[in-house]
């Protein structure tokens, strides 16, 4: 029998164990990055909420102060949609670019049923309606979606952009309010 003094045995083991570790570590490195970045293609619900009703909001103001320019006879109606058209296409495009990659972000999904409800409406009446459910209602949705990201979203890119924009739809609703109290319509909403 072969005597081998405790300090040779026992660096043998350790030689053994750190070959084993290396192993098991070679093994498990390339599902790392694969795990990490199906991670980072999941958004939290929040972020998710917002895309989806931020997007929304956007589109169907953006679509319906389209609508407004041609159908509306106040040119205090059209000012307002003109304006908000043009902000909310650079908002909409801001989301887009600060969505997470891989991330489908709706280009064009607005409300169809806020749009129907315009749609076939002319002068006064128009104004009526649509002071009242898009520019009103309308950037009040708009409010809460930015409001709750910022509140609660965990992607950084999309906070950001929601707060970058969030001045912006509040000077839509701020103005909102003005055109209805100028045309004795409720602002409450």
């Amino acid at each position: 029998m072969i005597r081998l003094p405790l300090a040779t045995i026992t660096s043998a083991c350790m030689a053994g164990l750190l070959v084993v570790a290396g192993a098991a570590n070679a093994q498990t490195t390339p599902a790392a990055p694969a795990a990490a970045a199906a991670d980072a293609g999941r958004l939290h619900a929040a972020d998710q909420t917002f895309i989806a009703d931020g997007t929304k909001a956007v589109a169907t103001q953006r679509d319906a102060a389209r609508i407004a320019t041609s159908r509306s006879t106040d040119r205090d109606v059209k000012a307002f949609a003109e304006r908000v058209s043009a902000d909310n296409a650079k908002i909409s495009d801001s989301l887009r670019a600060a969505s997470p990659r891989g991330v489908d972000v709706p280009k064009n999904d607005p409300d169809a049923a806020v749009l129907a409800s315009i749609n076939n409406l002319r002068g006064a009446d128009f104004d009526k309606v649509y002071i009242e459910q898009v520019a009103l209602a309308g950037e009040q949705k708009a409010l809460s979606a930015f409001q709750a990201e910022i509140a609660s979203g965990r992607d950084e890119q999309l906070k950001d952009a929601a707060k970058k924009a969030l001045p912006t739809i509040q000077e839509h609703y701020a103005m909102a309010q003005d055109l209805a109290k100028r045309k004795h319509l409720p602002t409450a909403q």
